[in-house]
């Protein structure tokens, strides 16, 4: 995989990057594409609603 180009999303300044950005602590992926890179944050919170509704994951229902 090292010869297929990677992108993250930079969540610190707002913007797709390639291997050489920010630090990972900084950023979202990598993502096989620029696009796919560019909807990290709509990405992470259509998975984060997802999980929400899924019963195995919401903390919601469980009895102290």
């Amino acid at each position: 995989m090292a010869d297929q180009p990677e992108y993250w999303y930079c969540i610190k300044h707002n913007r797709v990057e390639g291997r050489d950005g920010c630090p990972n602590k900084d950023r979202l992926g990598p993502y096989p594409s620029e696009a796919e890179a560019a909807r990290a944050i709509e990405t992470a919170h259509e998975k984060s609603e997802a999980w929400d509704r899924d019963s195995e994951w919401n903390d919601e229902e469980l009895e102290d």
